[in-house]
């Protein structure tokens, strides 16, 4: 499997609404719930109107278009980072999965990865 590192500096966010969400911008994340909104975006990108954010995150996607009927792709990436430590803020799109850990984890997180036989570019 191939992971594809993504230079950006990426920030976890809850905002009252999604005025001022920029969504034109390369990676925007948004999700509503009944308790709130949320984006994750790169943090040169973060909406005026956050209430609470947590920055310092890094990131990487799965490459290529995942299949609905594959299973325990996320779980596998998941349990080899949780074995070693580093938590997780995962994103699933329709194409594909996104997997952020928190920046001073990345280098570890990537070479954790590698070892568990990943190719990451």
């Amino acid at each position: 499997m191939i992971l594809k590192r993504i230079d950006a500096d990426f920030s976890v966010c809850k905002v009252a609404d999604f005025s001022e969400v920029d969504m034109s911008r390369p990676f925007c994340f948004t999700a509503k719930t009944d308790e709130e909104n949320s984006v994750v975006c790169q943090t040169e990108d973060v909406p005026a109107n956050t209430t609470e954010r947590d920055d310092g995150w890094k990131g990487f996607r799965i490459e290529g278009v995942l299949d609905f009927s594959l299973i325990g792709i996320l779980s596998k990436i998941s349990g080899i980072l949780a074995d070693n430590k580093i938590g997780i803020f995962a994103i699933s799109t329709y194409n594909t999965d996104y997997v952020l850990v928190k920046q001073e984890n990345y280098e570890c997180a990537i070479e954790v990865l590698k070892k568990a036989g990943y190719e990451v570019f």
